[in-house]
């Protein structure tokens, strides 16, 4: 590859002038590769003064913290110290605080008790939801036992009520009683269907079929496919109206809602053999409603009244509505009106971020997403801890731990001894009035270990965390704000902004390095081939924004002019990221720029501070690592009309009035003021050369149309401590989650003659603050994916994975090896 000429910062508009003409005649190939990549980058990023990104030979761009504007330290003086962050997922803890400053742990995996009061315990009774098909159905006669040559004789055994429980949901007598009416078979068939729940098995769309045994493919468990095949047919129950699920097709309710319960409709029955004794058919009825708790309905089959052999009775769930079982049903879950609308419950999620936990949730309990909220998300790669809100209609707390639990396809010993299925652990739930909203938390408390840790002595590391501790760190929007893919998340996000919709779109769908081999494939099928369908196929559903798109080209049979509307099809949250991230990105480079000309020690005249002081909760943003579902201009969470905070520049008078922590740096947006002096006129020179308009970021799409907000350009981190250790294997945690403390799993065991060295920090910090941030300040080495994943290649300590025969294996996740997020 031919050398690039570095663009230095002279000029702005000159360098990216040369830089645009450079690129038109630079002729070689893998150059112009380079090239092409630099052209997606903002036309700002030629006022970073920074080369552009490497490209390595395969392709990939290795985007550093400088490409995002995060440049500068507090304590720059300090020796670099060399660590690595997020080895494991144990070494990235986080725990919310609640607004009552509580730090949010799990408390007990335990089934929550009942909630029906004056009744038996509910818990007795299995309720699960299968979520395995069957393969066979239910409907149709069975052969029963042949009827006694006396009509007349009763049941030699009577029934009894016998409690169910999960361990064993069918009793020994079940069978004893049964059997006295009906064939092994038929009680067999019977068995299955009490055992299958009261909502009938999904049945897979065959438009998807073939699409199961491609779970593994994915780093799941094969278990998990009937997940993936519920997933699809929600999905497909839509129609392919995008990301609207389905609004605008009025004429489609026959086939969607079956009835206001929203349920599937339930074909499985189990249908007698003809009996003649009337004195039988009432025990049968009886025998039915005192072993079943009521749960099954039984009714005389008289579709044949005149049949000289007897009537047959049909057996079935009990429906909630019409006659026979609705009034036992109704009763049954009556009492649930009584207790508040929603559940509250602690998740602890490993590896998955926390959109895609959410949907694990509502796949789980058959629900919408949006039923389900937080207060804040939580990063991916790591293991964190936060409360969730659930809109229950009419389910129970116990509903809600057995269905996300799996009871009934997963032994209960299995739940309370093993792990929570796909990183997923749900606890302590309870009912609440209120359901939660982005910024209900104080912030979140972080249990943080660097491995593999160089520094020449200790005194570094004393020096550097007690400089974090007195001084703070550069409130910077991690790497995290920018994604890791080879289009970062700002590039669309400025698209978005000048309106370029066709530009957005196709860098959305463009090609990625080290992206998985089915998304590659996806990719490859429309972009190389134009197979709309084959793309589509390939897809996993995860890779949301792309499978929108796509599904919006094949809603139009094929027509990709109307980039905007096929955009617009992507949930609201995921588009407004894009527009974030360039925020981010603007925010960033400034404040880079205000602390390498002026310093991190104090005011000067021209910085700006909230009139109402410095807790002033004026800010809307990002919680560590990811992105809010509505942030700085939506205001979702007051409900009230956006006030913009009243903020004033500072003079010469007012210098000693404030600290180097009241300084606030805007966003760009509506409704903000900017810096005064040299660093507003930088600004303002940033946001031009972009092709934006400063004082104007009214856009006709109303969603693209934000108001400004305020950030805070230090951060002092609090309840900070830190505690050297050692170790040899890589694979030994060196933290332990939650889950693992009530499952009992062994503790992490520290070697004090272990060849390596680890520092574990504890610090909390507040809503809108990167951890990663704070570990770059301590340790002066860039926080990007592309270099910690080096750093964890070249690590010496990786020769010695595996030697600890006792090391406990990682929590289920998704593919490690696939992922670079950090």
């Amino acid at each position: 590859m031919s050398s690039i000429v570095l663009h230095e910062r002279e000029q702005g508009e000159e360098d990216l002038e040369r830089y645009s003409k450079r690129q038109k005649l630079d002729e070689d190939a893998q150059s112009s590769e380079r090239h092409e990549h630099g052209h997606i980058l903002p036309p700002s990023h030629a006022l970073l003064g920074i080369p552009l990104p490497e490209v390595t030979p395969a392709g990939a761009i290795k985007f550093l913290e400088t490409n995002v504007g995060i440049s500068e330290y507090i304590g720059r003086e300090s020796a670099k110290i060399q660590g690595i962050i997020k080895q494991r997922f144990t070494d990235f803890l986080v725990y919310e605080v609640d607004l009552d400053s509580n730090v949010i742990h799990l408390k007990s995996i335990d089934k929550p008790q009942s909630s029906k009061k004056g009744e038996e315990d509910a818990t007795s009774v299995t309720e699960e939801v299968s979520l395995l098909p069957l393969n066979t159905s239910m409907e149709g006669t069975v052969d029963p036992k042949p009827a006694p040559d006396d009509s007349s004789t009763m049941p030699t055994v009577e029934p009894v009520a016998v409690k169910t429980s999960e361990a064993n949901p069918w009793p020994e007598n079940f069978n004893t009683t049964l059997t006295q009416f009906l064939s092994e078979s038929a009680v067999e068939q019977l068995k299955t269907m009490w055992l299958e729940g009261p909502e009938p098995p999904r049945v897979s769309d065959s438009g998807w079929a073939g699409r199961t045994a491609k779970n593994q493919i994915e780093g799941e468990v094969t278990e998990n496919a009937p997940i993936q095949e519920e997933e699809k047919q929600t999905e497909n129950s839509k129609g392919s109206q995008g990301g609207r699920g389905g609004r605008g097709r009025r004429g489609g309710r026959p086939d969607g809602r079956k009835g206001r319960g929203g349920g599937r409709e339930d074909n499985r029955k189990v249908i007698t053999e003809p009996i003649d004794s009337k004195e039988l058919r009432t025990s049968f009825h009886k025998t039915i409603r005192l072993l079943f708790n009521g749960r099954l309905d039984s009714e005389t089959d008289t579709t044949n009244p005149s049949a000289e052999d007897g009537s047959r009775i049909v057996v079935r769930w009990g429906r909630r509505g019409g006659r026979g079982g609705a009034s036992r049903g109704n009763a049954e879950r009556a009492p649930r009106g009584t207790f508040p609308p929603y559940i509250h419950f602690t998740l602890q999620k490993t590896n998955r971020d926390t959109q895609d936990a959410l949907g694990h949730l509502s796949r789980s309990l058959r629900v919408s997403v949006k039923d389900l909220s937080v207060a804040g998300t939580k990063d991916k790669r790591g293991v964190t801890v936060q409360r969730v809100a659930f809109k229950r209609g009419n389910k129970s707390v116990e509903d809600v731990w057995k269905q996300v639990n799996g009871l009934g396809r997963r032994p209960y010993e299995a739940i309370m001894k093993e792990r929570g299925e796909r990183g997923i652990r749900i606890t302590d739930l309870n009912y609440r009035k209120a359901s939660l909203e982005l910024g209900m938390l104080k912030g979140n408390a972080f249990v943080i270990t660097l491995r593999n840790v160089k520094v020449e002595s200790t005194d570094i590391l004393e020096e550097a965390m007690n400089t974090i501790k007195h001084k703070g760190f550069i409130n910077y929007y991690g790497m995290q704000r920018f994604g890791t893919a080879s289009v970062p998340t700002h590039s669309i996000g400025l698209a978005l902004l000048l309106s370029q919709w066709q530009k957005a779109v196709d860098m959305i769908l463009s090609k990625r390095h080290g992206e998985h081999p089915e998304v590659v494939a996806a990719r490859e099928a429309w972009l190389e081939h134009g197979d709309l369908d084959r793309a589509l196929e390939l897809m996993p559903r995860r890779v949301v924004a792309e499978r929108c798109i796509l599904e919006s080209y094949k809603k139009q049979k094929g027509e990709t002019r109307n980039a905007m509307g096929a955009f617009s099809t992507i949930p609201k949250n995921l588009r407004l990221m894009y527009i974030h991230a360039y925020q981010s990105y603007v925010w960033n480079a400034i404040v880079s720029e205000r602390i390498r000309t002026y310093g991190a020690d104090k005011p000067i005249v021209g910085d700006l501070v909230l009139e109402s002081g410095p807790e002033n909760p004026t800010e809307v943003d990002a919680v560590e690592g990811e992105e809010q579902e509505e942030e700085a201009g939506s205001h979702r969470r007051s409900r009230k009309p956006f006030v913009p905070p009243r903020v004033r520049t500072l003079t010469e008078d007012d210098l000693d009035k404030y600290t180097i922590f009241d300084i606030v740096m805007p966003l760009p947006g509506t409704d903000v003021a900017y810096p005064g002096g040299k660093l507003g006129e930088r600004y303002r020179e940033f946001l031009r050369m972009d092709g934006l308009d400063p004082d104007n970021f009214v856009r006709k799409q109303r969603d693209y149309t934000l108001n400004g907000s305020y950030r805070n350009i230090l951060h002092l981190p609090k309840e900070l401590t830190w505690t050297v250790m050692h170790y040899t294997d890589p694979d030994v945690s060196l933290a332990q989650s939650d889950e693992d403390k009530l499952l009992e799993f062994d503790s992490p065991i520290v070697d004090q003659d272990g060849k390596f060295m680890a520092l574990q920090i504890q610090l909390t910090l507040g809503t809108a603050s990167y951890a990663t941030m704070a570990l770059r300040e301590i340790t002066k080495t860039d926080t990007s994916s592309h270099y910690q994943m080096n750093l964890t290649i070249a690590s010496e300590d990786q020769q010695y994975k595996g030697t600890d025969q006792n090391v406990v294996a990682e929590a289920e996740g998704e593919d490690v090896e696939n992922d670079n997020s950090l």
